[in-house]
């Protein structure tokens, strides 16, 4: 019986396996060497995509885990208050964006180390947490000016001089 596809290219399977690629490298791209830091370059839209859809994942998981209650009820982190939702996941969709695309954009010049991951993770807090206690304007801005700083921070540690020098591991010798 003939393949579907035929060649190498195994028939059904290879679809399947270039959208689990494509979700994990919304993550962490790989790259040619697979370490886990690399330059990101690439078109704008290929950019705007990638930081559009980790703001929605982090956005989308920190509402869907702010539906339940995280740990015991005397210290956990609480389900999300009755109320409108609304203005708070507008909130940190703005955020998410800005967040993801500060790092977008440090990694399109400079390797950073997981750059995906950060930002969905700020986005996914800073969400489950507003959901949960409904802070005043005032608090939600300076929870989303935390997310932003330590974004910038994560940058800030990427393009440092200092940083290129030794990504290999090893010392550098003079020369």
């Amino acid at each position: 019986m003939k393949e579907c596809g035929g060649g190498r290219s195994g028939g059904n399977l290879r679809p399947t396996r270039r959208v689990l690629l494509g979700v994990t490298e919304l993550l962490t791209p790989s790259s040619p060497d697979n370490s886990e830091e690399a330059v990101l370059p690439g078109p704008l839209w290929r950019h705007a995509l990638w930081v559009a859809g980790i703001t929605v994942l982090g956005v989308g998981l920190g509402w869907a885990s702010a539906q339940f209650r995280i740990g015991p009820e005397e210290y956990g982190l609480p389900p999300a208050a009755p109320g409108p939702q609304w203005p708070y996941l507008v909130a940190w969709t703005a955020t998410g964006l800005a967040a993801a695309a500060v790092l977008r954009a440090a990694a399109a010049r400079v390797p950073v180390y997981a750059p995906g991951p950060i930002a969905v993770v700020l986005t996914l807090l800073g969400t489950e947490l507003s959901l949960g206690w409904r802070p005043e304007a005032p608090a939600l801005g300076a929870m989303a000016g935390a997310a932003l700083t330590a974004a910038a921070i994560w940058c800030a540690l990427a393009l440092r001089p200092g940083s290129r020098r030794n990504r290999g591991g090893g010392v550098t010798s003079g020369g």
